[in-house]
């Protein structure tokens, strides 16, 4: 057991001597001891390593990485095919294949290098294997970090947990973290009666960084509940989940501050004076938020919604804090600010119901009879598809009786106006079309008296010859 601690030691290189030094209480000669003696410390381990055998540890875990590496070689390409044929899997277990295929090597790595130290240690002394044991802590922690990130989807946030993680219990395994820590919390300046270190910055981000990945999914796994239940409407569905996401992300944020010891009685008056130079200086964007609140209150609006605001048409996509998403038949997409479907006139084509009527006009030659052109022209309109029959089938009634033509309005149903309005009621006059021309009614040219200027008019002419 001595010679064991006795050899943790000189691979350290740590001595009775450096003991721990308040934060708080650093100099800057202080700080300069801590450095320097990080820098002995680590050339001490440095030069251990070229001892017999812990060189020999050092080779072992060098072989052990290269048949990690050609394992991985012959085995990725295998689960690569078997992933091939997995159909009808979730993605979340995609991904963590897919995490296991790009860490395999990584996976022997812990496999074997545990293995080669439970032998060794069994057959000669411990400190022949401590080198080894720290490796295989090392790589079981990077596993571990590797698997438990992966469940936080925003790749910056996952990529900052992962290698913070990684250096942070690096630190702790080889014995270096109290020395940096002090090292980190050294380089500080105070704000009034607040401290801010490099320490607390880095506490801070990953603490913040932890709290807003699960924040973000319990967010998403509620969100989905909700979506799938159809016992709430669309727009109370946007509502609880909206409102759901600033609360969980609000506490994430306190609790993450919270965690590293800021005082958060100190925000209160920043906060206020934040709140008051946003309510001026973002007067719309604040607009736009209470109108989206709005609009999922009062839900005048909902995603599906088909809607008409000024030249534009097309269907709610999804409603947004500050905008709504209006797609068009053509696959525009429009942001469109809350604040302008609260004070615009807006017509929501499918507000209480799915039924939209449009109206057609068309005229008729006067030698046509005007009842038999009614019941072509309701019976053509039957016979195109998306025209409703019932409840509401297709009229046709007289407007007008105009220089050329009589003149009809046609008015159908549909309960699909997300099909769009253009297509259909091209179907419906190609429809007419065909009827009038398979019953003979005659679609009139306009007729006009052309009269070249210089000819005297005919009862002009009959009038004064009757004189003389």
């Amino acid at each position: 057991m001595a010679e064991h601690e006795s050899k943790v030691e000189d691979i350290k290189g740590e001595t009775p001597t450096e003991a721990a030094v308040p934060a708080d209480a650093l100099p800057e000669q202080a700080t300069t001891d801590i450095a320097l003696g990080l820098w002995d410390q680590t050339f001490t381990f440095l030069e251990g390593l070229m001892r017999p055998w812990n060189a020999y540890q050092v080779g072992i875990a060098l072989l052990l990485v290269a048949i990690s590496f050609g394992l991985k070689r012959v085995f990725s390409p295998r689960l690569h095919e078997w992933m091939r044929t997995r159909e009808g899997w979730p993605k979340w277990r995609y991904r963590y294949m897919l995490l296991i295929q790009r860490r395999m090597a990584l996976i022997f790595f812990v496999i074997l290098i545990w293995i080669t130290v439970f032998v060794m240690r069994e057959v000669t002394w411990p400190s022949r294997s401590y080198l080894l044991g720290v490796f295989a802590n090392l790589a079981a922690a990077w596993l571990i970090i590797a698997l438990v990130t992966r469940l936080v989807q925003n790749n910056f946030l996952r990529g900052l947990l992962r290698y913070g993680a990684w250096a942070w219990v690096t630190l702790v395994l080889i014995g270096f973290s109290d020395e940096f820590q002090q090292l980190l919390d050294a380089a500080a300046f105070d704000i009034g009666s607040f401290r801010l270190s490099l320490w607390t910055v880095l506490q801070a981000g990953v603490m913040l960084g932890v709290t807003f990945a699960v924040a973000r999914f319990v967010s998403a796994t509620t969100a989905s509940s909700i979506r799938s239940n159809e016992d709430i409407s669309p727009s109370m569905q946007v509502l609880v989940i909206k409102f759901l996401q600033v609360l969980l992300y609000g506490a994430a944020l306190f609790t993450g501050l919270k965690i590293v010891g800021v005082d958060l009685t100190g925000l209160a008056v920043l906060s206020g004076a934040i709140g008051v130079g946003l309510g001026f200086g973002l007067q719309k964007v604040v607009s736009n938020l209470v109108s989206g609140i709005i609009i999922l209150l009062d839900k005048s609006i909902k995603p599906g919604d088909v809607i008409s605001l000024g030249e534009t048409f097309g269907w709610i996509n999804s409603l947004g804090a500050r905008y709504v998403s209006v797609v068009t038949r053509d696959g525009k997409e429009y942001l469109i600010p809350n604040e302008d479907l609260i004070t615009g006139q807006v017509v929501n084509w499918s507000h209480s119901n799915d039924f939209v009527r449009l109206d057609i006009f068309f005229g008729t030659a006067y030698g046509d009879d005007p009842h038999q052109v009614r019941e072509v022209a309701i019976e053509a309109a039957k016979g195109v598809d998306r025209v409703l029959s019932t409840p509401k089938a297709p009229v046709c009634h007289i407007v007008g009786f105009g220089d050329s033509s009589v003149d009809y309005i046609l008015r159908f149903w549909i309960k699909d106006p997300t099909g769009g309005l253009t297509n259909i009621r091209g179907n419906v006059y190609l429809a007419l079309w065909d009827a009038f021309k398979e019953s003979g009614v005659n679609f009139p040219f306009p007729q006009r008296e052309v009269r070249i200027l210089g000819d005297e008019p005919k009862e002009f002419v009959t009038q004064e010859t009757e004189e003389k």
